[in-house]
Order: structure tokens, then sequence, then C-alpha cells
């Protein structure tokens, strides 16, 4: 089974009012702020959306109103992960998937598994999926890292595991992986800082932060390194470079809303224990949109 999802997928931030409640209005406006601006496909329920502090019922009520505002414009990833094997296996089974071509699904956090307790958590997810699975491996945010000798055994195991975001920050990690890989499956950026570097090994695309706010500049670099176009990629690679570095300063999704908060998309507001950006931050931030 080859992926839905090469090129640009946006990790959407969840905006809120200033009561703390999702404000789907704002909401509306980033699906079409950042589909008018080139993205393959959207993830809902990523890390960037402030998942860990959204309950059951709201998620079902975001992903249900972002299948109907997307209509089928782009495809569409939804994250399901945990650190509770059987937990996650009864969301998938209960959550209506339909519109959705792909579940992505964290490295069980806290917990600390070994590599075939890895692997034994990803087979249960893969058996009961009516979808495609996307691994995600992120060990600075759960502790745990997924090798490419676990990744591959699970790949070569269950046909609908189809791809992984890879942010373990090691380059030799993923290239190790690309070099092993089967041809039909797909390594994934989870790093804006490091997606163009990536690109040029093998990667196929990104799941990115900064495309919340500039999703035409990401989405041209990475139609470029896809076309092999590397000499203008490089281009909006380094044009983006010092934003990134500010958008993860205080980090994520803290510096993201920050700037969609500048570019009037936004409420600067999050949930406990996430608090806006610093004054010295926002003023950064500040002169670095005066350049686009």
């Amino acid at each position: 089974m080859k992926t839905n999802f090469i090129g640009t997928g946006v990790a959407l931030i969840t905006p809120f009012n200033e009561n703390k409640a999702v404000d789907f209005d704002a909401l509306g406006k980033m699906i079409d702020y950042v589909i008018d601006g080139g993205v393959d496909y959207i993830l809902i329920m990523g890390t960037t959306a402030e998942s860990a502090t959204l309950d059951s019922e709201e998620k079902n009520k975001i992903l249900n109103f972002a299948k109907q505002k997307i209509n089928c414009r782009v495809q569409i990833m939804y994250g399901i992960g945990g650190n509770n094997t059987s937990e996650i296996v009864e969301k998938i089974k209960h959550t209506d998937l339909s519109g959705v071509q792909g579940i992505l699904s964290v490295t069980p956090y806290y917990n600390k598994p070994n590599q075939e307790g890895l692997y034994n958590h990803f087979a249960a997810i893969a058996t009961v999926s009516p979808v495609e699975v996307i691994l995600y491996n992120v060990p600075g945010r759960t502790g745990v890292n997924i090798l490419p000798e676990t990744v591959l055994r699970l790949v070569n195991d269950f046909e609908n595991i189809t791809a992984i975001k890879e942010a373990s920050g090691s380059v030799e990690q993923i290239m190790n992986l690309i070099h092993k890989k089967p041809v039909d499956f797909t390594v994934i950026s989870g790093d804006d800082a490091l997606t163009l570097s990536l690109m040029s090994v093998g990667c196929e695309g990104v799941i990115s932060v900064a495309a919340n706010a500039f999703p035409k500049e990401i989405s041209q670099m990475v139609n470029f390194a896809l076309n092999n176009n590397f000499s203008e990629a490089v281009n909006y690679h380094y044009k983006l470079f010092e934003s990134i570095k500010l958008m993860f300063a205080e980090g994520n999704p803290v510096g993201i809303k920050e700037y969609l908060t500048q570019k009037n998309l936004i409420k600067n507001e999050l949930r406990l224990p996430l608090v806006p950006a610093s004054e010295n931050l926002a003023t950064k931030i500040h002169h670095d949109l005066m350049r686009y």
C-alpha cells in the first residue's frame, strides 16, 4: 500500500477564544488559509493542536468540523496515540474515520517500552485500524526511540503501516531507515529545520508546524525538492530559517500561535500548562514578519 501522504502536511493548531473554548470560526479560517497556501494534507489532533489538553468530545467535534470544512479538498490525517495500548485500540474502533485517509500514532510516552514493546504496541494498532497507520517517532517528547529495525519489522508485517513521521533529530538514524526501507514505505520529516536536508537524502515531504503560518513558502520548498530542484528549494529554506528558529524558541505551539496572532488569523490563547510567548519573543517575531 502506497501512502496518501506525500508532500506538505500541516500539523494544524487548535484556535481558542478568550474563554479557552475551541474557536471554530478561526479553525475554519485556518483550514482555508493552509489549503489556499498549497498544502497537500492536514493533520488534525497532532501535538501542535494541544491535543493533550482536549477531551474526547472536543476532539470528535473538531474532527467532524474539519471533515466538513475540508470537504475532500486535501487528504486528512488524524492523530490517535498514547501510552495505553488497549485504550488507543478502543479509540480507533469507536472513532468515525470516514473521510480520513490515515492515523498518526506517536510512540508511547513515559512508560519507556523496549523495542519489543513498541513492536507489539503498533502491531495492535495496525490490526484494528481501517486506514493507513503513520508511525510518529519523537523521542525528545516521548522519551523513547523506535529504531529502524523495529520500523522495518512492522512494515514487513503490516501492509497498512505506510509511513513514519521522523523527528528523532538523528540524521544518521533517518538515513539508515531510508537506505533499508521498502520502496513503497514513506519517510516524512517531522522537523521543519531539517526538512530540506532530509528530503535531499530521500524523505518525501514534511508534517510541518511552520506551514500554519507559511503554507505557500513551505509547500513551494517541498515541491521544488520533490522535483530535485534543490537550487530553488534552498532559497525558501533560508528565507524560513530564522522564522523556524523563533517559532520553536519557547516551545510549540507557543511560537506558531504568536505568528498566527500577529497575522490576524487567531487569538493568542493557549491552554495551561502552556502560556503565550514572552514580550521579547513577540517583538522578535514582529520584526521577522516584516521581511514577508
